[in-house]
């Protein structure tokens, strides 16, 4: 008996309905459409996963779902390996064209594809992926990468009438188990979906805008006045070319707006970044500083992670972290800086649990910045922040600090900042004391910071890192 002829639309980091190419291509053909996503044990379970992660992808597709009920479209949620599924839908149908959206994630990601084309290609199946956030990939040279980048941000965005789409139902074949969320949904996450995504977009296009660059590294008020778009890109809920023409065609293109556009475009330029150079993952960029930080100290780790280090501002941030999964880009660079410089860890003793931490957790963006905070890529400015003299400008009132660390809610804002310099006497007065109610600092900050810097310092100077610097300049350098 003849198989019968199908395409697959498997959605990847790309669920949403409007500025989806793929529902575009399959209206070429009048073939029977299987749509799909594939929580996939194997990515689950890698390092930088969490189940925050997977709520959030699957808060998407429920809202991905709904509305294409609407147009009596049937989305199947599937667990199990990628390969295995589709070996299974071979068994029944003939797959001719697969649609998805090219996947710049992590190696796991990275090798999953790699196998699948083959797997396609010996099936004579053809795999139609498109460009991600205008990333370029197997691009040779950076050269006019921006301007290509602003007309792929420029062209035209794609409306599709679903009601024109082949609604006949497929049925899979036995042995594909549906993906169902077991654990209960988390209220303190931003919540995923394509509608979600546009209440988040159009609330900071309407007012929430204003104020963004004098709020954009505060740590309380960022909460509101930052756009809080990145999940929804991570995932795909919005694409790049929806959220930068919705800005730049705006009539108020004033500061804040342009500061904002600014930080999409540099969004991207660090994802293509990555997918030009993906070993950043697990190698420094700049292997002159290779064996930099040796010792893994795992207590100044575990206290750094839950929040109990001594330095307010920092576990404030961790603690935020731990519970919201978001913190903006200043306090994140600090968070980095303390436990690359103060703690004198490596970046890969503690990149996994930032990753696992950040709901808008993007691989492009994530190694390229903690390598850069970490001082070890050569080619950036050595900045090693100095957490009590950002925690006085600002948070000066201490009040994200006693959000976030309530033990020290009844101190002084002269001390809030620095509890460990309260006299004896000051602390009776506040029923405080010091390594009891709160820890002492586990480091000394000016120390920690003068030795990090020498070492650095010494290294970035060196004739090795400036060689390799030139290099990775030539290489990642936009034109």
């Amino acid at each position: 008996m003849k198989k019968k002829d199908i395409n697959v639309i498997w959605f990847k980091k790309d669920l949403r309905l409007k500025d989806n190419k793929s529902f575009e291509l399959v209206l070429k053909n009048n073939l029977p459409i299987l749509f799909i996503y594939i929580f996939e044990p194997s990515v689950i379970k890698s390092p930088d996963s969490d189940s925050r992660h997977i709520q959030f992808i699957y808060q998407s597709l429920l809202d991905l779902e709904k509305q294409m009920q609407k147009y009596s479209l049937r989305l199947e949620i599937l667990s199990g390996e990628a390969e295995d599924i589709f070996n299974k839908l071979f068994l029944i149908y003939n797959l001719k064209n697969v649609y998805s959206y090219q996947e710049i994630g992590n190696n796991i990601t990275f090798n999953r594809d790699k196998d699948i084309r083959q797997l396609f290609s010996s099936n004579r199946v053809n795999w139609i992926e498109h460009k991600t956030n205008g990333i370029i990939r197997g691009i040779k040279s950076r050269k006019n990468w921006k301007n290509k980048w602003l007309k792929e941000m420029n062209s035209e965005i794609v409306y599709v009438d679903f009601n024109q789409i082949n609604k006949e139902k497929l049925f899979l074949p036995g042995g594909i188990s549906s993906f169902i969320l077991k654990n209960k949904l988390n209220p303190n996450f931003q919540p995923g979906g394509e509608t979600n995504a546009w209440k988040y977009l159009n609330s900071f296009y309407n007012k929430r805008y204003k104020g963004y660059t004098k709020n954009i590294s505060k740590p309380r008020e960022s909460r509101i006045s930052c756009s809080r778009l990145s999940p929804y890109l991570t995932y795909g809920n919005l694409s790049s070319k929806q959220v930068f023409q919705q800005f730049s065609k705006s009539t108020y293109h004033n500061r804040d707006i342009k500061s904002f556009l600014s930080r999409l475009q540099w969004r991207c330029h660090f994802i293509q970044k990555f997918d030009d150079q993906p070993n950043i993952e697990f190698f420094n960029i700049n292997n002159a500083y290779d064996g930099v930080r040796s010792d893994i100290n795992q207590e100044f780790i575990n206290c750094w992670k839950k929040g109990e280090t001594g330095i307010p501002i920092v576990d404030a941030c961790m603690r935020s972290l731990n519970e919201t999964g978001y913190l903006n880009f200043r306090m994140r660079a600090m968070i980095v800086s303390f436990a690359s410089f103060n703690l004198w860890q490596d970046w890969r003793n503690f990149s996994h649990h930032l990753s696992k931490k950040f709901l808008d957790y993007e691989p492009g963006i994530h190694y390229s910045q903690i390598q850069m905070q970490s001082g070890v890529t050569g080619i950036n400015t050595i900045r090693i922040y100095n957490p009590i003299k950002n925690s006085k400008e600002l948070d000066p009132l201490g009040l994200y600090i006693k959000k976030w660390v309530p033990e020290l809610r009844n101190i002084p804002v002269e001390y809030i900042h620095e509890p460990w310099k309260m006299t004896e006497i000051e602390q009776k007065m506040y029923d405080f004391v010091i390594d009891i109610n709160y820890p002492k600092p586990i480091v000394d900050i000016e120390n920690t910071r003068k030795f990090a810097s020498d070492v650095i310092w010494k290294i970035k100077k060196g004739k090795k890192s400036i060689q390799l610097g030139k290099i990775i300049l030539k290489k990642h350098i936009n034109s």
